[in-house]
């Protein structure tokens, strides 16, 4: 009997560590499918309704990307461009778009590779090469550095704001920003050592003291996904000129809401 439970103990000595290490090697190898969901289709059906440019932007390493580009004015307006989360398409950002509609703005908003049709797959470093390309393409179809304001939502924000460093951008728009990727992964993988296996990193908490643009970081009180107190500390360090938008009721999504339409309607015409 007593040789049954050794055995038995030695057995899950060995057998725990074994299954751990396997977690951690299948979480190092499938962690950018699980950090990313191009398929995922959320806020579906939609109608436009605005009539926008499709086109298709060049990144340095050749990937052609859809986006889609709005323009009321480009002299007299701002134009936003708008770097969306790490799930679904373009088409699931339609009611949004829908609503910016109401604000004196252009809007380009760009689907990163391996979303939306695109060729690629999505890592940090090509997510950076699709923002900056996507900056490009508006600076040398004649709208200043000063006029651009980036807008992320989600997984977005690490693009806006590693972009928006020492930069002369007219202003940043954060929507639910995380501090790091590493941070948030520990939420959800609190017994992993996330900072050894992740590979895209996202460090919003030490990149965003780089931004002199003025910053508007909007965040629900009972976000699931990307905890509310993330996006507390990132306006904390962030420089003035700031503002804090926040609801008691907001998940993940932020209700686009006229609440919240009115409050990035004062931001951007705070704007100079």
């Amino acid at each position: 009997m007593k040789k049954k439970i050794k055995d038995i103990f030695l057995y899950f000595l060995i057998a725990i560590p074994t299954v751990y290490i396997l977690l951690l090697l299948f979480l190092y190898f499938y962690q950018r499918n699980l950090l990313y969901h191009p398929n995922e289709n959320n806020y579906f059906g939609d109608n436009l309704k605005i009539e926008v440019d499709r086109i298709k932007i060049k990144t340095s390493d050749n990937l052609d990307l859809n986006a889609w580009y709005y323009e009321k004015d480009k002299n007299k307006f701002k134009t936003l461009l708008f770097f969306h989360g790490n799930a679904g398409l373009l088409e699931n950002r339609i009611y949004k778009l829908n609503a910016l509609d109401k604000l004196d703005l252009n809007i380009l908003i760009i689907a990163w590779r391996g979303f939306s049709g695109n060729e690629g797959k999505p890592n940090e470093k090509g997510l950076y090469e699709d923002g900056k390309s996507a900056i490009d393409w508006l600076l040398n179809n004649g709208v200043k550095e000063k006029n651009i304001i980036l807008y992320g939502e989600s997984l977005g924000t690490g693009i806006a704001t590693h972009l928006a460093q020492k930069r002369d951008f007219a202003g940043v728009i954060l929507e639910t920003p995380f501090t790091s990727m590493i941070d948030a992964a520990k939420t959800f993988y609190p017994y992993v050592p996330v900072n050894i296996l992740l590979k895209d990193r996202y460090e919003n908490k030490s990149k965003i003291v780089n931004i002199n643009s003025p910053i508007l970081i909007m965040h629900g009180e009972i976000d699931n996904i990307v905890p509310f107190h993330m996006g507390k500390k990132l306006f904390e360090i962030a420089n003035e000129p700031k503002t804090f938008y926040s609801t008691k009721t907001d998940n993940h999504m932020m209700e686009y809401d006229d609440k919240l339409i009115n409050e990035l309607d004062i931001f951007i015409k705070s704007l100079n």
